[in-house]
């Protein structure tokens, strides 16, 4: 499992180089999985990027998109040149239906540009490379923003360009994999309030047992309901803390709280911070630019 982390986590994480830049894991031959987003924008190369067993040859120019807890490798990769850009679901703060967009997309990772869908996407992912290297204030609004139209611009294109994958002979997307894709879908759709659902009723939502529930989430994407549930309760509370005037109680009751004193003891305990700490925070970022790096990525296979 690779994760992407930064030296202080209420910072958002974002990455963005080269192959080369970035390193060997960027072009991991064997299979992983990220806890994070990866968009790939391949200008030229040879062999094939596997994705949850779907092999794609290489036919450049290409964008690709690897969801959390997607299995993928590059095949036999050869001169591979492009642009690789790595981020989790706290960079989509500022456009929050970005990861609908991104589970559309997940659904086709892999999409031919003809000339004119790259005539569309270049200019965005230029802009990406050039805000990304300057760091300038104001750097992460604008990266935001970059990324929310490369995204829509990408749900535009057609399918894959009339291009296959091969399917590996036994292979195919398990009951695993479904369910925790359901799981995913309920989580993302619901209000907020129901964040707070324990894990015992999701499973009984879904129809299931809270072993399987349990078993089949951890298989497909590393992590367990429970962290997924407070993840998406940590995503809200940020959401609400940056963006509205709400009181903590309030913001408490709204990600599924009743107790104020204990939501910001679990805010502080999942961030590192108090909720009062990141709205301060935060608004001194809508003046003032921090520089995001990566403090490592854990390539263990």
């Amino acid at each position: 499992m690779h994760r992407l982390e930064v030296p202080t986590p209420h910072i958002l994480p974002f990455a963005m180089g080269s192959f080369d830049s970035i390193g060997p894991l960027s072009r991991a031959a064997y299979p992983h999985r990220h806890t994070f987003h990866e968009i790939v924008y391949v200008t030229s190369g040879r062999g094939s990027h596997v994705i949850d067993m779907c092999r794609w040859p290489l036919d450049p120019p290409h964008l690709c998109f690897v969801t959390p807890g997607q299995i993928h490798y590059w095949q036999r990769a050869r001169d591979l040149h492009g642009w690789v850009i790595l981020f989790d679901d706290a960079f989509l703060l500022a456009h929050p239906g970005d990861r609908e967009l991104l589970r559309g997309l997940g659904e086709r990772p892999w999409l031919r540009l003809d000339p004119a869908a790259a005539a569309d996407i270049e200019p965005v992912v230029t802009g990406m490379r050039r805000e990304y290297r300057q760091q300038r204030p104001g750097m992460v609004s604008v990266l935001q923003s970059y990324l929310h139209i490369l995204l829509v611009r990408a749900g535009r294109l057609p399918g894959a360009g009339g291009q296959r994958p091969v399917r590996y002979a036994g292979q195919h997307p398990g009951a695993a994999t479904d369910l925790s894709r359901r799981f995913a879908q309920l989580l993302n759709r619901s209000a907020p309030a129901v964040a707070g659902t324990s894990v015992r009723e999701w499973a009984a939502e879904l129809g299931v047992s809270v072993g399987y529930l349990n078993e089949a989430v951890k298989s497909a994407t590393g992590r367990t309901p429970g962290q997924l549930i407070r993840q998406s309760q940590v995503l809200e509370a940020k959401r609400l803390l940056a963006s509205t005037e709400l009181t903590v109680g309030r913001v408490a009751r709204e990600v599924g709280f009743t107790d104020a004193a204990y939501f910001c003891r679990f805010f502080r305990r999942e961030t590192g911070m108090s909720p009062g700490e990141f709205r301060r925070d935060t608004g001194r970022n809508h003046h003032a630019h921090r520089t995001l790096s990566i403090d490592h990525m854990d390539g263990s296979p």
